[in-house]
């Protein structure tokens, strides 16, 4: 296996001084407060012991976590992070994200057309190397062109030398780069799921909610070379379960957050951005279920993108509600001005940094202005002109231009080190449902025309004298860009086979990409690269006011949580840390047994066998964010406890600030996923290879001079 992980920077080198409150901080593994968990909760994890859970965490390059959990590749994550590929899966006549999916021998196991998976090998701190080529001179639109072309410059030699995807990741808003060394699984098949009614029991009313009771549930395999992988680390299976009180940590992928933004920043998302996004997902939840109403086929192929939009959708509204507590935007004004204060009395640090919080001010005032063209016609946000066929060819027309220049001269996206998964997304031959791409391009074409105006020349051009119906329909159904074939020709043909495609969503991407690289470089150079620059400075002068003492803001990497298994008070009831099999019953009861509260059959069938009192969903303070989906909850002798699924509504001002108050981790429990594996599922295979690597991660651990069974109990 690869070294130890070097310490991450100069500047964590002193974690030192006040640390974050509470149980605050989705922590570099590099970096993990171990002193402070020993403080606490009197357990502190070894170097061996973190290293092994890294090892056996993973990330789904769709947005989501998981592990390993059996020495054969067997892998856990949610369902929801698992439904793309069941419903890639899935045919009008084999519907897997009703019915569910298990795979009784390894040959029934099914290949996910577009899955990667990424193991976190190392971390190398290249801050040097990035800023090599920064002048005193520069503008910021320089620096962040010549760290642009470093980062790809070092991405291309560590994927070269290494084989390994490497990906320079920036902390700090730019203080700090990394290179993140992973191992990459492209050939991941699908185990068992569940139906969708009981891995999203309670539906959209009961999201971002607890109590829940939620089998919240994917199992993957990894292959390589056409056989399971042979993995040295994994995760063994708790056979005790938890109890009130206990110590927990969580390894996962955190997306993104704002704690350390500034309060121009802030105010952006809470003014510009979060309403905006509102106001388009529920357009596009409107029209989907319009969509979906007309047949159970059209619900089928809609389902996933339904589930994603409500589901943004009340995250950005949880999101936004802490934005616009008074109380916590007053906290974060008095931190800047407190830092902006001690600036002001440290001459040196004064003359180095200048007023970085003016100059960041000053580039959301660009954001603000551009935001309607970064946003509809460069496509910059989750779901790129809400079209599958339109994304591809976007990114065929971009592709073709970006690889005929220089490694570091590109757009990210497009280095030389990002191909792979690029490719591996283009030429998916995951289906595509024209209906569905039609509905939805149509929506965002008449979105961005009440954005920017039926009289502007890019709408014009996008419409080209028809509705944004007429439109869609046009190069939607008139594109072979769903044959993988001809993508493939395309990407392969370079600008040449580009340029001559009469193709009409290739000409309809094509008649923009002048007017939507030009945002972008504005974008890039004068709202990008000034955070990036301005935010460095201000992490300068927090780190020599106040020491390291909390860490970076998510960039969905592999961080590191811990917490305690709690439960809390709201509105002067107690909620209790744990829900149990026989309340999911009672909750169906307690809404008439219908959707979203209406059981599967099989849970029908299978009540009398069932322990009821056998734990379901249980909460903990531990600190997670969107992108913490599928992450394992781990007790301290490094054995899978639960999955983490959801937070409740009050965790999703973890966004901008941490409080154990009230908010709260949702994980599903190992002891209901065994009780459901063995008598609802009859998959007593796939729960005895979890039951059989119980042991051993201990022992792996005992043989390599860690001993969790003999560490300090709870204080």
């Amino acid at each position: 296996m690869r070294r130890l992980l070097p310490v991450l920077s100069c500047f964590t080198c002193l974690l030192i001084g006040p640390l974050a409150l509470g149980d605050e901080g989705m922590w570099l593994y590099n970096a993990f407060p171990k002193e402070k968990v020993r403080a606490k909760y009197g357990f502190e994890p070894s170097q061996v012991w973190l290293d092994h859970i890294r090892l056996s965490s993973v990330r789904f390059n769709n947005g989501g976590s998981g592990s390993f959990v059996s020495r054969n590749g067997l892998t856990f994550t949610n369902h929801h992070v698992g439904a793309e590929c069941i419903q890639e899966l899935s045919t009008s006549g084999k519907d897997y994200i009703k019915t569910g999916f298990y795979a009784r021998t390894q040959a029934e196991e099914a290949k996910c057309p577009n899955l990667e998976l990424n193991q976190l090998l190392d971390i190398e701190d290249v801050t040097a190397k990035v800023n090599a080529g920064v002048k005193p001179e520069m503008s910021p639109a320089q620096a962040g062109q010549a760290q642009r072309a470093a980062m790809a410059d070092i991405e291309k030699e560590c994927a070269n030398s290494t084989g390994l995807r490497c990906d320079v990741v920036t902390l700090y808003s730019g203080e700090v780069f990394d290179l993140y060394k992973y191992k990459k699984y492209t050939d991941v098949r699908l185990v068992f799921a569940p139906e969708f009614d009981i891995a999203f029991f309670g539906g959209d009313p009961d999201n971002f909610t607890y109590p829940r009771y939620d089998l919240d549930i994917t199992f993957f395999r990894v292959y390589e070379n056409g056989q399971p992988a042979h993995l040295d680390h994994h995760l063994q299976w708790s056979k005790t379960g938890l109890r009130d009180g206990d110590l927990i940590f969580v390894s996962g992928n955190p997306g993104s957050t704002g704690r350390l933004r500034t309060v121009s920043q802030l105010e952006f998302l809470r003014d510009v951005d979060y309403p905006s996004r509102l106001q388009r997902y529920a357009r596009r939840i409107a029209v989907l279920q319009k969509f979906s109403s007309l047949s159970v086929e059209n619900a089928r192929i809609a389902n996933e993108d339904l589930f994603s939009y409500q589901n943004s959708q009340k995250a950005v509204t949880g999101y936004l509600r802490g934005l616009t507590d008074k109380e916590l935007m007053a906290e974060k004004v008095a931190d800047e001005q407190k830092l902006r204060a001690e600036v002001s009395t440290r001459a040196k640090l004064k003359a180095e940094i200048d007023d970085p919080w003016s100059a960041i001010a000053r580039s959301m005032e660009v954001q603000k202005e551009i935001y309607p063209q970064m946003t509809y016609i460069e496509g910059r946000e989750p779901h790129p002109f809400a079209s599958d066929l339109a994304n591809i060819a976007r990114h065929l027309v971009r592709a073709a231009v970006e690889k005929s220049k220089p490694n570091g001269q590109r757009l990210r996206e497009y280095r030389d080190s990002a191909l792979p998964s690029l490719e591996q997304q283009l030429f998916s031959p995951a289906p595509v449902y024209k209906s569905l791409d039609t509905l939805l391009l149509a929506e965002n074409l008449r979105e961005a025309q009440d954005a920017l105006g039926a009289s502007n020349p890019v709408i014009q051009k996008m419409l080209n004298g028809k509705t944004p119906e007429e439109a869609a329909k046009d190069v939607i159904e008139g594109t072979k860009l769903d044959d993988v074939s001809v993508r493939k020709e395309l990407y392969r043909g370079g600008g040449a086979a580009i340029q001559a495609s009469t193709d009409p969503l290739m000409v309809f991407m094509r008649s923009i990409d002048a007017d939507a690289r030009a945002v972008r470089k504005r974008y890039d150079d004068t709202v990008d690269s000034v955070e990036r620059t301005e935010g460095a400075k201000i992490t300068r002068a927090r780190f020599s006011s106040r020491g390291f003492t909390e860490p970076p803001d998510a960039t969905f990497t592999l961080r590191l949580s811990y917490g305690a298994v709690k439960g809390y008070t709201e509105n002067g009831k107690q909620i209790p840390y744990a829900t149990n099999m026989g309340g999911a019953y009672q909750h169906a009861v307690e809404h008439d047994d219908r959707p979203p509260y209406q059981l599967p059959e099989s849970w029908m069938n299978a009540k009398s066998r069932l322990n009821l009192l056998t734990p379901l969903n249980f909460v903990s303070t531990a600190d997670i964010i969107g992108g913490n989906s599928g992450s394992p909850t781990i007790n301290k002798a490094g054995e899978v406890v639960g999955i983490i699924f959801d937070g409740n509504i009050q965790s999703l001002a973890w966004n901008f600030a941490y409080s154990d108050k009230i908010g709260r981790a949702v994980s599903v429990d190992t002891r209901g996923i065994q009780e459901a594996l063995r008598k609802i599922y009859d998959a007593t295979p796939l729960a005895d290879e979890l039951s059989e690597s119980s042991g051993t991660s201990t022992s792996w651990l005992q043989g390599h001079g860690d001993r969790p069974e003999s560490a300090p109990g709870r204080p």
